[in-house]
Parts: structure tokens; C-alpha cells; sequence
């Protein structure tokens, strides 16, 4: 029986990267996962069936992010999801991962990409947790995956960074919004991780670069971020709300 025996959670963008890490760590820890994924159904397969070979329960579900209409094709998809697969009703685990990047400076930023960025990183995160509010139940936990560009300087992503200052901010009204239902919200900031988003690390030094950036001197990995966000899920995290929690390995302590 793990920490989350009993409990049903539901994972956006959790196909790949790092929702996938947090899909299957959530899993591991007895929660029945919902993961979503945005257009690659095969890759949501994959991890359904890596949660159930470790024992495991999961199912996929499928919805577009970004587009009108997005939050409510995706909880329509979920309560599907969740009867055929004998999990009641309600959920007790909502994370917010789902989100695309975009690099450029403030002069090299189009409209319809900062349209798109926002959309997909800051306004389906809200919808998403406003139709979902009548599924959580009470004591229950959101979880909105964020970026540690929100407390430094990041010229090169001000959209992108822009977006995730935007999801700490839903973080903090949320946890005041939903306290008197022992529901809590917080953020994790993970700094960079090599993940698809990150093609560019997969070069030697580039990645020598990054590690010299964290006090702790070395890449992050998936499981560094899905262990932190396991942990604000479980019960262990109930006196922690409306935080932003640094999980970037100690990235840009020195001047």
C-alpha cells in the first residue's frame, strides 16, 4: 500500500518529460492516474502500461490544450476515463504540467506565439482547476509544475517566464481560495532538465554548463522534480500551501 493508496490523480502533459516522471511516480505510490496527453496517444499508452507493469493502475486520456473549450473537453474525457476504469467519481490529485516554451527576447516575440504560450501555459491551467473544483475533493491537492525563471532575470524567455509568473500567482489565490476545504495548492520551479523541451542538452558541454549554474553541480533529472511534486501530493504536505518551491538544485545562489 503506498501513500497514495485510495487516491485518484490527474496529470496534464503527463506523456512525456516531466509529467511523464510524475505520472509514474504518483503511480508508484498507489494513486489510479489519469494521463494526459495533448496528440501523442501512443506515447500516453506507453506510460499507462509502465505504471501497470510496476503494479500500477492508469488510464489516457486525450485533449488539445490552448483552444477554446480545452478544460472542458479534457474533464469530459477524464469522468469517461475514470468509469470505465471502476474509479468512482471526483479526484483527489490535480497537476498542472502541461506547458510548451518559447524562447526570444522582447523584440523577437511574434503575437500569435505569445498568444499560444499563454494559452496553452496559463490560461488552460486555470480553466482546468475552475472546472475541476466541483471533482476535487476536500483535503485534496493541486500541484502546478512552474519554472525557476520566475525569480531571476531570463531575457531570452520573457513570454515563456511571463507565463509561469502567471501560474504562481493562481497558486497563491488558489491555496487562499481553497483553504477552508483543507485543499492545497502549490508550485514547483524546476530549473533545466533534459527533457525533450531541451534538445540542446543532450551536447556534453552544454550540459557541463547547467551543472555549473546548481550549488549541488549537476543536471537534473526527471525523477528529482516527480519526487518533489510526490511529495506535495501526499499527506506529508498538509500544512504547506501557497508556496512556490524551489527545484532547481540551488540554480543562481551565487552573484
Amino acid at each position: 500500500m503506498g501513500a497514495l493508496a485510495g487516491k485518484t490523480a490527474l496529470v496534464t502533459g503527463g506523456s512525456r518529460g516531466i509529467g511523464r516522471g510524475i505520472a509514474e511516480r504518483l503511480g508508484r505510490d498507489g494513486a489510479l492516474v489519469a494521463v494526459h496527453y495533448g496528440s501523442n496517444a501512443a506515447a500516453a499508452e506507453e506510460v499507462v502500461k509502465t505504471i501497470e507493469q510496476a503494479g500500477g493502475r492508469a488510464f489516457a486520456i486525450g485533449a488539445e490544450l490552448g483552444v477554446p473549450g480545452d478544460a472542458q473537453a479534457l474533464w469530459a474525457a477524464f469522468d469517461r476515463g475514470l468509469a470505465e476504469h471502476g474509479g468512482g467519481e471526483g479526484l483527489d490529485i490535480l497537476v498542472n504540467n502541461a506547458g510548451i516554451g518559447l524562447f526570444g527576447r522582447i523584440h523577437e516575440v511574434a503575437e500569435d506565439g505569445f498568444d499560444r504560450v499563454f494559452a496553452v501555459n496559463a490560461k488552460a491551467p486555470f480553466f482546468i482547476a475552475q472546472h475541476g473544483l466541483d471533482r476535487l475533493r476536500d483535503g485534496g491537492r493541486i500541484v502546478n509544475v512552474s519554472s525557476g525563471v520566475t525569480r531571476v532575470a531570463f531575457p531570452s524567455a520573457i513570454a515563456y517566464s511571463m507565463t509561469k509568473g502567471a501560474l504562481n500567482t493562481l497558486t497563491l489565490t488558489l491555496a487562499q481560495e481553497l483553504g477552508a476545504r483543507r485543499i492545497t495548492v502549490n508550485s514547483v520551479l524546476p530549473g533545466i532538465v533534459p527533457t525533450d523541451i531541451n534538445p540542446w542538452l543532450d551536447d556534453a558541454q552544454q550540459q557541463v554548463r547547467v551543472a555549473g549554474y546548481t550549488a549541488l553541480n549537476r543536471v537534473a533529472e526527471v525523477a528529482d522534480i516527480a519526487d518533489v511534486v510526490a511529495f506535495l501530493a501526499s499527506d506529508d504536505s498538509r500544512w504547506i500551501t501557497g508556496q512556490n518551491l524551489d527545484a532547481t538544485g540551488g540554480a543562481g545562489l551565487a552573484v
